[in-house]
């Protein structure tokens, strides 16, 4: 008896030791864990604002396509009000059918899948680019899918756009090649030689030309009407462009229109430059326009040039402002060979008005 306790404070004192050093290696095991714990909260903040950031929402689903996590809100829905739901539950019915028969797929095989879903997130259609991937557990079993959503909504409109823009641009180039075709044609039949069907096509050409720049610059909307004639004229009306006065009021053409009266004013201005008021240094050309309910009322006319003669053979110039003008905008053109200048009346209807500007 007298050696037991002896015996006793002893073993007591070594196991309250051990037991002290196996509570010091928990508490710091435990700061250890604390530490990472920190860590994995930080990067995994990180990762939450990174997400908030972008346009990917990233979730998780078992088996049963039940929500287990989301990083973001979706489909018009708060993280809260989508976790243990099912797609069926909260997916619309038409895309929703589609949608959980790729991820049941993903399931069935174990392979990654990808679609691009149009879905309504509560204000609209937008469209997601699903990144489907199965989950698996430690022993490698299916237990779920993991989905990356990326909203592609813009590059969906973008490339709709590109398309549409590529159409017109078909159109419009089908068109030009058919005015081409069609001024190469008549210029030919009232050319008297080879140069100078080059020199007038040439000439032409770069009307066109000046029309086109003018709506490019406008992103093909219209054309100013002042513009336009300035744009025309400019080559003939000299330096100081004393011989030409352009008045009117603010008005903005459609394409159509201000490639056609385009041409018409080139052959107006090189008419005037050749036989009739800008070819001699008195001369002057006047173009005014006025709004008259909803047309717009165009006046060319030519002063102290060479007394006109009426001509019996009408050639390009004279078709292009007459019969081109009808034709093409429904305008009502009337070419008067006064003795006295020139004067061209154009009424252009107000299917053809852009704007007032």
């Amino acid at each position: 008896m007298t050696v037991m306790a002896h015996d006793m404070p002893g073993a007591a004192d070594e196991e309250l030791a051990k037991l002290r050093q196996e509570c010091q290696q928990l508490e710091a095991q435990v700061t250890a864990k604390d530490w990472e714990l920190g860590q994995l909260r930080a990067r995994f903040a990180r990762y939450e604002t990174a997400l908030r950031g972008s346009h990917v929402t990233v979730y998780t689903q078992d088996r049963d396509l039940r929500y287990t996590s989301v990083s973001d809100p979706m489909l018009g829905r708060e993280i809260e009000d989508i976790l243990g739901r099912t797609d069926e539950e909260i997916l619309p019915p038409d895309a929703g059918a589609a949608v959980i028969a790729i991820k049941r797929e993903a399931l069935a095989n174990g392979q990654p899948k990808r679609a691009e879903v149009a879905l309504d997130n509560g204000s609209g259609l937008r469209w997601n680019d699903l990144h489907i991937e199965p989950l698996r557990n430690e022993a490698g079993d299916i237990v779920g899918v993991t989905c990356a959503s990326v909203d592609v909504t813009e590059r969906k409109e973008g490339e709709a756009h590109l398309r549409l823009l590529m159409r017109e641009l078909t159109h419009r180039s089908k068109n030009l090649l058919a005015v081409i075709q069609a001024m190469a044609r008549q210029t030919a039949r009232h050319a008297g030689s080879t140069s100078g069907f080059l020199d007038q096509f040439a000439a032409r050409l770069q009307a066109l030309a000046a029309s086109h720049d003018l709506l490019v610059r406008e992103s093909w909307y219209g054309a100013s009407l002042r513009e336009l004639i300035e744009s025309q004229l400019a080559a003939f009306s000299g330096d100081d462009g004393a011989q030409v006065s352009v008045e009117g009021v603010p008005v903005a053409l459609k394409p159509e229109a201000a490639q056609t009266l385009g041409l018409a004013l080139h052959e107006l201005a090189v008419n005037a430059a050749k036989f009739g008021a800008l070819s001699v240094p008195e001369g002057r050309v006047s173009i005014a326009w006025a709004l008259r309910g909803n047309a717009i009322d165009l006046e060319w006319r030519e002063e102290n040039g060479p007394k006109v003669k009426n001509r019996r053979k009408k050639g390009f110039g004279s078709m292009v402002i007459e019969r081109n003008l009808a034709n093409a905008l429904d305008a009502a053109v009337n070419l008067k060979f006064d003795p006295e200048g020139l004067r061209c009346y154009i009424v252009i209807p107000a299917s053809q008005i852009l704007a007032t500007r």
